[in-house]
């Protein structure tokens, strides 16, 4: 069987997320599965560069993985023509710039996001790749969870009727670093590097709302910054600055409701870190990142408010799980099977940067409304 070879030059994979979702659980493990099949029976193979500012990182995540290809050197790593995607992981704050970059060098792209920290400098990334034609991309890993595709099953067989609401919860327990290490970094709490929870997760949420319910017409959103002071890596202490948790409330394309929670200053006592309620005419289903669970309408019992007495309802007890009849891939290495048949010439690939701007949008107008405190209107973008 054929092969063709897809030189990837990935930037900023030495971070948690790249190293683990990107790198080992994406195109190493695409490498070690043969390559991605495309219809003629050619193989398509990833052949990646790791590229970074830390040489010593770099050498140290490449030996682990058994690579040779690494280089402190960007500006060489985008000249070389045997290399035609750029992956970038990095920091957000540089990532237009750097995206540009790598564009002018006729690369095509595929990156993380939030994809810039403004919208002015979205839109901007989105015209740069316009005009140059090369093929882009943005994850939208939570579209290829289980549980989240689970959800959609459902609501494309008809089985919630009319949807009415959302309601969504997400977020742990982010320890502040002075007891025991934080779990995410430090510059997530410090709105002067590109931090806050409302520029991160409501990228996400915008494109979970737009594909398995409908576009996003309109946000209100209260943001907070509960936790005043952390402590960073290396046992610091520094004031955080950033937004540590939102509420935000949204307004959907035929009349549905959407509301999540997103906080890293709550305990969880819930399925899952990230739970969808889904409540419809004919049914309701939650599902968090693996499983799902619906109840019917005839199976819904009838509760009556009483409380003076003992509550008699067991009401965990009358949903059913959606079996796990197909298998699914890592979300993270599914899209980027996806994006490298896109860049081989096979199909389609609907999650350009124009998505990745709309995330960009939602984000800075939930910060309007949160300054303003009020309904703020999602305009529609056009391709």
């Amino acid at each position: 069987m054929a092969e063709k070879r897809i030189g990837v030059i990935m930037h900023g994979v030495t971070g948690r997320m790249g190293a683990n979702q990107h790198l080992a659980r994406s195109i190493l493990e695409i490498r070690r599965q043969g390559g991605v099949a495309l219809k003629n029976g050619v193989r398509v193979m990833p052949d990646p560069i790791l590229v970074g500012r830390n040489a010593g990182k770099l050498e140290h995540l490449a030996r682990a993985h058994g690579l040779e290809r690494w280089t402190t050197d960007l500006d060489a790593a985008l000249g070389d023509r045997n290399d035609s995607i750029f992956f970038d992981a990095a920091s957000t704050q540089l990532r237009p710039k750097i995206l540009k970059k790598a564009i002018d060098a006729g690369k095509h792209v595929y990156c993380e996001k939030p994809v810039a920290t403004t919208l002015a400098a979205a839109l901007d990334l989105y015209r740069a790749v316009r005009r140059s034609g090369v093929k882009h991309g943005v994850v939208q890993d939570k579209l290829w969870l289980p549980g989240l595709l689970k959800l959609k099953m459902l609501g494309d067989s008809g089985f919630f009727g009319r949807i009415l609401s959302v309601r969504g919860e997400f977020g742990y327990w982010v320890f502040e670093g002075d007891l025991q290490p934080a779990q995410r970094p430090s510059w997530n709490y410090r709105k002067e590097d590109g931090g806050g929870i409302i520029l991160d997760m409501l990228c996400h949420w915008r494109y979970v709302l737009d594909n398995l319910f409908g576009d996003v017409k309109a946000v209100s959103c209260l943001g907070a910054q509960h936790i005043a002071e952390r402590w960073d890596e290396n046992g610091k202490k520094y004031r955080a600055t950033a937004d540590d948790a939102a509420y935000a409330t949204f307004q959907l394309d035929g009349g549905i409701i959407a509301h999540i929670n997103s906080s890293w200053c709550v305990r969880v006592r819930r399925d899952d870190l990230l739970t969808l309620q889904v409540d419809g005419t004919h049914g309701s289903a939650v599902a968090g990142l693996r499983r799902c669970f619906t109840q019917a309408h005839v199976n819904t019992p009838k509760p009556v408010w009483n409380p003076d007495l003992p509550q008699t309802l067991d009401f965990f007890g009358g949903w059913q799980e959606v079996p796990d009849n197909l298998s699914w891939d890592n979300a993270f290495k599914a899209q980027w099977e996806l994006f490298l048949k896109y860049v081989a010439g096979e199909g389609d690939f609907q999650w350009g940067l124009l998505e990745g701007v709309k995330g960009v949008q939602l984000a800075e107008l939930a910060r309007k409304s949160w300054t303003q405190r009020r309904w703020v209107d999602v305009p529609a973008f056009k391709a």
